[in-house]
């Protein structure tokens, strides 16, 4: 992405596929290549943008600004704003909407109105966790059916997918904020090599 600075201000944002003109000059888009140094564009008033990433964060867990673009120090740069964390929490239909007609029909304060990270994250974990259980349901359903009896190993591995469930729910249940969540979500590199994340892994068959 390039800028054209005139007078101190940015009055364009060419985007390099075609040609500009810059005061009574007109240059073919190879004002934008390798053919032209960055020197030899900044003297005509020609800039590329730079980005300035420090308030970009992860959109799984924040909502980023839109760019903002300025020129100083014989640069152009394009920054982020501070980022707004998402809910972690449901946010639920007030009073005050429902009386003004904004909520759906039969919606009370305790209806959801946008899910948090949290009901999200949870809903994920019990869908890997029904993903991983249907893998041996087909030893439950023969018990049932021919009473062939379920390999210790299988029920062992059963259970601990569950009890693994239930303790990844709990941790995101009671994360108080969503950089908490961030973190139980986040891989960290262990001495032997390995990467980890405090929210654990639900177990799968070797």
């Amino acid at each position: 992405m390039f800028a054209i600075v005139e007078s101190g201000s940015i009055t364009s944002m060419p985007n390099g596929n075609k040609g500009v003109q810059i005061g009574d000059v007109k240059h073919s888009s190879d004002i934008f290549t390798s053919k032209w140094t960055e020197s030899e564009r900044n003297a005509i008033g020609v800039y590329t943008v730079e980005i300035d990433n420090t308030n970009l964060k992860d959109e799984a867990w924040y909502i980023n600004t839109n760019q903002t673009y300025a020129f100083g120090s014989g640069k152009v740069t394009a920054t982020y704003g501070t980022a707004t964390a998402k809910a972690h929490a449901d946010t639920k239909w007030t009073q005050k909407e429902i009386d003004d007609g904004e909520a759906p029909s039969g919606a009370d304060t305790n209806t959801v109105k946008v899910e948090g990270l949290k009901t999200i994250l949870i809903r994920a974990v019990k869908k890997q966790a029904e993903g991983i259980l249907n893998e041996t349901d087909w030893y439950v359903t023969r018990k049932s059916e021919k009473s062939t009896a379920i390999p210790s190993a299988i029920t062992t591995h059963r259970d601990a997918v569950r009890t693994k469930q239930a303790s990844m729910e709990t941790a995101i249940t009671n994360a108080a904020d969503t950089p908490a969540l961030e973190t139980l979500y986040t891989y960290t590199e262990q001495e032997d090599g390995s990467f980890t994340r405090p929210l654990g892994e639900l177990p799968t068959l070797s």
